[in-house]
């Protein structure tokens, strides 16, 4: 079998939220379909265009934004630099004059009721999240396209093999956590000095440390800007948001101006472990209620459980001397590798594996780069992933109205402190006497997923997503 090489750049995204799967995923299949009419039917222009979605798409897709990601795409706007605050404003105008702006260049006619098709009972074979597109060119063609976003803002088109285009040969391939401490034990190199070399297949290490920082200066602008914006979230659940005023309170009302003074404000209030404790959920609910409310954040490795790397990295950056970029960079690549090992070994998509495979990941990531950030070895480091899985399997995905907010909010709390309390526990541990590894553990969550009733895998027909008295069209 063809080894799939991941980079750190496909693990960690930055876009829009709520969705990775649900937004940021058919963001990019729209911009691959535009590719493919401006690439192979050069000289022709689209005069009608119709989206399907399927199965996961259609029942959850309007609270995830997917209606409005593939509205952007087709539009010719790009996740990572469209301006947030005009996203409701450009669909409006698209539903309002039945127009859409195809790829940036000329107007064609768009209805929405029409030609936004949710197929509600209808599910493709290959993965739950597909969406076709259709279009016909004024020299009489027709194109159709049907893409799969398989989780972390991952796009499969039908016919495909891999999710990652960029083919290279690493000097380290690794699929399995075997394969990791292998090259680990060769080379004495950690798990970041590893992922750094293979990453020099794609890049520069000067191109790979620009980029890994701009990863994690979104973070935490995110994070930041979380903490500083108050109101309720968009989508008809009328969820407050509570990372405004939890930071407030922590810090009872200290002036600062800036993210170095808000940092040393922080700092400045003990250590103590109800404090700490308070800081972390902080984190990450800022994190994930700015990803509800279509904001700026990064895949980490998924949009739904953005909030738990934030949150643990920036523990380690206020409470454990983490501050430095080198720090900061050997904890996301270390992050990285975990995240791949997951997605080869089982999923991300919360469609196809329940949250286990979007918080019990992002929660293993965190752990094990916490791990070697702290001192861990290797083993240490994957011992922690494992315990971090361990205890998220099962977990299913049920959003409340379809919409990325109740659970999916807190259970980024939760998974950032499993990745603290596994990383403590693998830390204080010798891991020649674990019972369960990482590759089992992988492996063990790829066999529940399956197993796991689809009612449960974002589709909000289950869970507490039927139990609490709110409708779909509520939302």
């Amino acid at each position: 079998m063809p080894h799939e090489a991941i980079s750190v750049f496909d693990m960690f995204k930055i876009g829009v939220g709520p969705s990775s799967s649900h937004t940021l995923g058919p963001w990019r299949a729209a911009q691959r379909f535009v590719e493919t009419i401006h690439t192979h039917y050069a000289g022709a222009k689209v005069e009608s265009a119709q989206v399907l979605l399927y199965g996961s798409l259609a029942k959850t897709g309007k609270g995830h934004g997917t209606d409005v990601a593939v509205l952007m795409g087709l539009g010719g706007e790009d996740p990572v630099t469209i301006d947030v605050n005009s996203i409701n404003p450009k669909v409006a105008a698209i539903q309002n004059d039945s127009t859409l702006n195809w790829g940036g260049q000329y107007a064609i006619p768009f209805v929405y009721a029409t030609d936004m098709q949710f197929l509600f009972q209808e599910t493709l074979p290959f993965h739950p999240n597909g969406l076709t597109f259709l279009a016909t060119l004024d020299n009489g063609e027709s194109v159709a396209e049907t893409f799969y976003s398989i989780g972390g803002g991952f796009v499969v088109k039908e016919g495909e093999t891999s999710s990652v285009s960029n083919k290279v040969d690493l000097p380290f391939p690794i699929d399995t956590s075997e394969d990791l401490l292998h090259w680990c034990r060769k080379t004495g190199l950690a798990i970041h000095e590893v992922v750094m070399e293979n990453e020099h297949a794609w890049r520069t290490e000067e191109e790979t440390r620009a980029g890994v920082l701009r990863i994690w200066e979104t973070m935490r602008d995110c994070i930041y800007r979380g903490c500083h914006h108050k109101g309720e979230l968009p989508g008809g659940l009328h969820v407050r948001r509570r990372a405004f005023e939890l930071n407030k309170r922590l810090l009872n009302n200290t002036a600062y101006s800036n993210y170095d003074e808000w940092l040393q404000a922080m700092r400045a209030g003990g250590n103590h472990f109800q404090y700490i404790l308070d800081w972390v959920s902080c984190f990450a609910l800022s994190v994930n209620e700015e990803n509800a409310a279509f904001g700026r954040v990064v895949t980490a490795p998924t949009n739904g459980a953005a909030g738990v790397i934030p949150a643990v990295l920036q523990y380690f950056i206020t409470f454990c001397d983490g501050y430095d970029e080198d720090k900061i960079i050997r904890f996301l690549l270390t992050a990285s590798e975990i995240g791949s090992i997951f997605k080869k070994g089982a999923t991300i998509s919360a469609a196809m594996g329940g949250c286990q495979a979007e918080i019990g990941v992002s929660s293993a990531m965190a752990a094990a780069a916490l791990t070697e950030s702290l001192g861990g070895t290797q083993r240490q480091a994957m011992m922690a992933a494992e315990i971090a899985m361990e205890h998220h399997l099962g977990l299913t995905c049920d959003p409340i109205g379809g919409l990325v907010q109740i659970p999916c909010i807190e259970r980024n709390t939760m998974g950032a402190i499993k990745a603290i309390t596994a990383s403590q526990l693998a830390l204080q541990s010798a891991p020649d006497y674990a019972k369960v590894s990482l590759d089992k553990v992988i492996k063990t969550m790829w066999d529940t997923a399956l197993d796991m009733n689809s009612k449960y895998k974002e589709t909000a027909d289950g869970g507490l997503a039927v139990n609490i008295p709110i409708s779909l069209s509520e939302c």
